[in-house]
């Protein structure tokens, strides 16, 4: 369908939808004929994708996730697979937004926003364009660390050989592409984020 192909891999609202089929009688039947038929995939109530088979692009669990619940930015594991800084394939799509915790389990996974402080929510993080024709918003290798250690309860480190062996033990972080990490956003981290210990020790260690 034309209408709906133009939206590509872009999450939809529903009275962006509605707007395109203002002019029939019954519109709202109509969108409800479009999702049992599949051409919209609903993500949670009044946010759709246009199917596989209408849209121009694959569909991005990163660009999903900007727009299921935001203003929101990719991080956590997530970020740091994208990144290549550690080896496991993510399976829960985790993003940091200032609002209340909240997860989505829909037809392209499960998502999971995490609460971070406001003044710390912008640092370390950038748009990313891909394929020319989309962009979403994920944190930086080293925001997605801060926010791993500030949200994770019971999560403290005493010296720099903890917090290594925890990065190379636990998160199996690959060392080798830390070499460009940029140290000036553990520091800003650590200004307006939780748990100034951590953070300082993660800004000495690179």
């Amino acid at each position: 369908m034309e209408i709906l192909e133009q939206y590509g891999n872009i999450p939809i609202d529903y009275s962006t939808i509605l707007h395109h089929f203002g002019n029939l009688k019954s519109p709202k039947d109509k969108i409800s004929k479009l999702e049992k038929s599949g051409e919209l995939i609903r993500l949670k109530k009044g946010k759709y994708l246009v199917a596989n088979n209408i849209r121009n692009n694959p569909p991005s669990t990163e660009l999903i996730a900007n727009h299921l619940y935001g203003p929101s930015y990719v991080s956590f594991e997530t970020a740091l697979s994208f990144h290549g800084m550690i080896p496991e394939i993510v399976y829960v799509i985790k993003s940091s937004i200032t609002k209340r915790r909240k997860s989505f389990k829909t037809p392209f996974g499960l998502f999971e926003y995490i609460s971070v402080p406001e003044k710390y929510y912008s640092i370390g993080i950038k748009q990313h364009v891909m394929h020319d024709n989309y962009a979403f918003i994920m944190a930086s290798p080293e925001k997605a660390l801060c926010d791993l250690i500030i949200t994770s309860k019971g999560l403290r480190f005493q010296s720099k050989k903890a917090l290594r062996k925890y990065l190379l033990e636990d998160l199996r972080i690959d060392f080798e592409n830390t070499g460009n990490m940029n140290s000036e956003i553990f520091r800003e981290a650590n200004e307006y984020g939780s748990k100034k210990k951590e953070l300082s020790l993660l800004y000495q260690l690179f």
